[in-house]
């Protein structure tokens, strides 16, 4: 095990917190913004598409959680195996989950793992996984919130046996507005914009900004359509997002789902159906039959701008989420 103090300077230690380890931490988030820079004192990161992770390192047992607690080690057993077999001291460590189509990070393909909560099926998936760490909270005795982001990437990067299927995240310097532009052209979903002095928060913050490509957010499913002409299951999900404790209706989403999703979530969806809209705002266009179910689940969809009455232009579907409360999403809007 390497010491701390031969990886940073003592100034660095100093900001350390010598403290009980805390089992598991809520991760920083990132702040949307449309106003890209380059800034020498920030750093950039590339915005992958997947699932966040907490790992969490204690007396040599792994734990992966997701962005709400739940735990993920059923799931992912590889990350479990690889961490675990190179005997690490307590470490609290961030990280997204991915998996690629050709050279791309893919949410929708990554869906054909996230649901899997059998470890057979698990054994026998044929999506292949990675773990993209990216920044670490605490090493051995030491809680590193206080320290500066690129003093933990320098811990971070000193301290883990990198090989697959962890992976570390490089970044680069400056230039931010370039590698934007590098990202938009490779398919990628955009880059995240760290402040390089910034210290570790646990909420979401400015100091951590997105750098998206294409848009694209969580919504709430509040109701379904009925099927049209030769299709199975639903025609199109109802979303929407709360704003002042209220869910808000932000259209229908009709494509981006294959036959076997449609049957399988057209039976979740009449287990929990309601008699009346979840929508505090929702209007009947009269086009088509609406079923309405409890706003319990959230997906990931991708569109193309918000309408000047906040409603979807162009959705698509991309996945399900299992990792936030439906009512903590609302409106992502660049701040």
């Amino acid at each position: 095990m390497k010491s701390l103090k031969a990886i940073v300077k003592p100034e660095t230690i100093q900001k350390a917190e010598n403290k009980v380890f805390p089992g598991f931490v809520k991760p920083m988030l990132a702040t949307l913004t449309d106003d890209y820079f380059d800034d020498p004192n920030w750093i950039y990161e590339r915005k992958l598409g997947g699932q966040r992770c907490v790992i969490s390192i204690e007396n040599g047992e792994v734990s992966l959680y997701s962005r709400n607690e739940k735990k993920l080690n059923v799931t992912y057993p590889e990350f479990e195996e690889a961490l675990q077999k190179e005997n690490y001291p307590d470490l609290i460590l961030d990280a997204e989950i991915v998996t690629f189509d050709d050279k791309v990070t893919s949410f929708s393909k990554l869906q054909n793992r996230m649901q899997i909560k059998d470890p057979e099926q698990v054994k026998n998936s044929e999506v292949k996984v990675f773990l993209y760490v990216f920044d670490i909270m605490y090493y051995d005795t030491y809680a590193l919130n206080d320290v500066s982001l690129k003093e933990r990437k320098k811990i971070l990067k000193e301290i883990i046996n990198w090989k697959d299927p962890i992976r570390y995240v490089p970044h680069r310097n400056e230039k931010g507005n370039d590698y934007h532009s590098e990202a938009c052209k490779k398919g990628w979903e955009g880059i995240i914009a760290k402040d390089g002095k910034s210290t570790y928060s646990h909420s979401r913050s400015k100091k951590w900004l997105k750098f998206k490509c294409g848009k694209g957010q969580e919504l709430v499913i509040g109701g379904f359509t009925d099927p049209q002409g030769e299709r199975v299951g639903f025609g199109a999900m109802l979303v929407g997002y709360y704003k002042d404790d209220s869910l808000r209706y932000a259209g229908k989403v009709g494509t981006g789902y294959d036959d076997d999703f449609l049957e399988k979530w057209r039976n979740k969806f009449d287990k929990i159906e309601i008699e009346s809209s979840p929508f505090e705002d929702f209007e009947d266009d009269h086009k088509g039959t609406y079923h309405w179910v409890k706003p319990k689940y959230v997906g990931e969809f991708g569109f193309r701008e918000w309408t000047d009455d906040d409603k979807l232009r162009h959705p698509r579907f991309l996945g399900m989420r299992d990792d936030k409360d439906p009512k903590d999403v609302v409106k992502e809007e660049p701040k």
